[in-house]
């Protein structure tokens, strides 16, 4: 490695275990304050009703939903020019999810500063990023209307997620328009023409991973894995002896990871859990009870994936650049 590779290794291990460091625990702290709000003698009752068994459960069910979201991602690199061996890349998606208590899940986007120690240009990985969080929207937008009619009031929320969808893909279909103002933009300039010019970048090779066949075919495995996750909080209100039909639990867990989106909260922190709790509580739940699954399902989710991400990005650390040839 090159003294200035290695000096940027250097510099970017700085910055980004600081940002693990604040962003966690900045965040966790918020959560133990929802945690103590709604009583940890809820949230421990509930963890003993649901038992370790179901706790395996609900943790495997976060894993499949982390699994097909990685096959995804492993689609758009090489739909992107860059294929990567499944291991490492692997371990970069995951390590990833360290920064997922970042506003907009923004801070997952350190894949792409480790992708490019394999050669993966930041405009790819970052289109690839883009992507991800088109798709997941799309996704959760979908499994809401599971319970719409039971709940019309959810309706100007989605509307602002099909909104934003919508737009997402407009933009998207426009690949000449998008290809003319990236060469009217300057190749020089200040920070903001720059920071211009790479977002068209992205936008440009984001096209790609947004033709109709393959836009289809992700966003069925979308809907497939985040309904893994919604399962799970179906379950864990079963366990915990709430009477919670499957596609009510279904649309809360939808509509609360869609409010966490909207509200460009670190990790959805706020508003996810007060959908939660809110529609929960609407159809019956006491207000103790509804903490806890809240806390409970988040821990399983959320949390579980921190928790991985910061492992793995810990263990990364130091890791040198790999060759070029390796990935070949």
């Amino acid at each position: 490695m090159s003294a200035a590779a290695s000096n940027e290794t250097v510099q970017f291990s700085g910055w980004r275990y600081r940002a693990v460091v604040l962003s966690v625990v900045g965040s966790a702290l918020g959560y133990l304050a929802f945690s103590l709000w709604g009583g940890w003698h809820a949230v421990g009752a509930a963890v003993s009703e649901v038992g370790l068994i179901g706790i395996v459960i609900a943790l495997f069910m976060s894993s499949v939903n982390y699994g097909l979201r990685f096959m995804r991602w492993q689609a758009y690199l090489k739909v992107l020019g860059h294929p990567m061996p499944w291991r490492p890349s692997l371990n970069i998606y995951l390590a990833g999810f360290a920064l997922t208590t970042t506003p907009g899940k923004a801070g997952e986007a350190l894949r792409g500063v480790l992708l490019k120690r394999w050669g993966v240009p930041y405009p790819q990985s970052f289109a690839a990023f883009f992507s991800e969080r088109l798709s997941d929207l799309f996704a959760v937008v979908l499994l809401t209307l599971f319970g719409l009619s039971l709940y019309p009031e959810a309706m100007p929320m989605i509307v602002v997620g099909v909104g934003l969808v919508l737009v997402g893909l407009l933009v998207l279909s426009q690949r000449r328009l998008l290809e003319r103002l990236t060469l009217m933009v300057p190749s020089e300039g200040g920070k903001l023409i720059g920071l211009l010019r790479h977002l068209l970048h992205v936008l440009v090779h984001a096209q790609q991973c947004h033709r109709l066949r393959l836009m289809l075919g992700l966003t069925l495995l979308s809907v497939v894995a985040w309904s893994a996750e919604a399962l799970a909080f179906h379950w864990i209100l079963q366990w915990m002896g709430a009477d919670i039909p499957l596609t009510f639990a279904v649309f809360v867990y939808a509509l609360a990871m869609l409010a966490g989106a909207i509200s460009f909260m670190p990790g959805g922190l706020g508003g996810a859990e007060a959908v939660m709790v809110g529609l929960l509580v609407f159809k019956g739940m006491n207000s103790a009870d509804a903490v806890a699954a809240t806390v409970l399902i988040r821990l399983a989710t959320l949390w579980f994936a921190v928790a991985i991400g910061a492992l793995m990005l810990f263990r990364l650390k130091g890791e040198t650049t790999p060759q070029r040839d390796a990935i070949q």
